[in-house]
């Protein structure tokens, strides 16, 4: 998603992709916030090809460009792992004493506590970037402490001694009860994917909302004009081609995955600065392939 997380300077930007966390601030609302919901359908997508992200992040949400710029992409699938077998759906075992997997940040309770990871961990950690995006930042967020272990156990205490209620006070009621719906799954719980899209587009409709699909982050402030609109010329912005490097490629996500041979070197992507530490990779590694998005809900 585009909801850039820092205050710099409004400042033009080059064509490219929009990424969370990059380029000017913009407040947002909650109707973009809203409106900006297909992250559900694409994580349900991973899931439907049996893996789990394992990163969830602001970060690894795109927006397009052009003529796509209100599609949302997701990217970066260093860390994810089949979950299930793609012939008999038989789940993973239920393992503890797990390393953390992904970013602390927005790591699910069950990812602190050392269990394996399933599918109800990707949709907590998107119920953590949907309020940190609510609020501009979490409550574990800035903690200090002297070893990354010692870290990693403060926001851990820290997300779970906070109440849903009072992370998500002051906000619509749906964003707790996605965070508690997510939080009541079992280790293969198959989620409602459907129930936690209708959640937000009943609270979409009833706040009166409707689909313009022009977004705030569109709408930026250059020079001394108080109202010109960041441009987005389809023209101008050459199209995307399909890339292999896992946060290249502004326009692409998972389809498939193909088996990397043993021993040859994945291909680049950049390292982000919040992912902790991870576990050892299993014997087969496996690279993204492109996809085309599905449906926005």
């Amino acid at each position: 998603m585009c909801f850039p997380s820092l205050r710099p300077k409004p400042t033009a930007r080059s064509p490219g992709p929009r990424v969370l966390g990059e380029g000017p601030y913009v407040e947002h609302s909650l109707s973009d916030l809203l409106s900006s919901l297909p992250q559900i359908s694409r994580i349900e997508y991973i899931h439907s090809k049996n893996f789990i992200h394992r990163d969830v992040k602001p970060d690894n949400f795109l927006m397009g460009l052009g003529k796509k710029g209100n599609l949302v992409y997701i990217i970066d699938f260093g860390l994810a792992k089949k979950y299930r077998d793609a012939r008999t759906h038989q789940h993973i075992p239920y393992r503890e004493n797990k390393n953390l997997t992904g970013t602390a940040r927005y790591a699910s309770i069950n990812t602190h506590l050392g269990i394996e990871q399933s599918r109800r961990d990707d949709l907590e950690s998107l119920g953590y970037v949907l309020m940190y995006f609510n609020l501009g930042s979490l409550p574990w967020q800035g903690l200090k402490a002297a070893t990354k272990r010692q870290k990693y156990e403060r926001i851990s205490e820290k997300k779970m001694s906070t109440p849903i209620e009072v992370l998500c006070k002051g906000y619509p009621s749906e964003f707790s009860t996605y965070l508690n719906f997510c939080r009541s799954l079992r280790f293969d719980d198959k989620p409602d994917y459907s129930y936690l899209r209708q959640l937000f587009r009943n609270l979409f409709h009833r706040q009166g909302f409707s689909y313009d699909y022009v977004f705030d982050w569109n709408m930026l402030k250059f020079g001394a004009s108080s109202s010109q609109a960041q441009p987005c010329d389809s023209e101008a912005i050459a199209r995307p081609r399909p890339h292999l490097c896992p946060s290249a490629g502004p326009t692409y996500s998972l389809t498939c995955w193909c088996p990397a041979p043993l021993g040859t070197q994945g291909p680049p992507g950049r390292l982000m600065e919040e992912v902790e530490e991870v576990e050892e990779l299993p014997p087969q590694n496996y690279w993204p392939v492109v996809w085309i998005p599905g449906p926005q809900f």
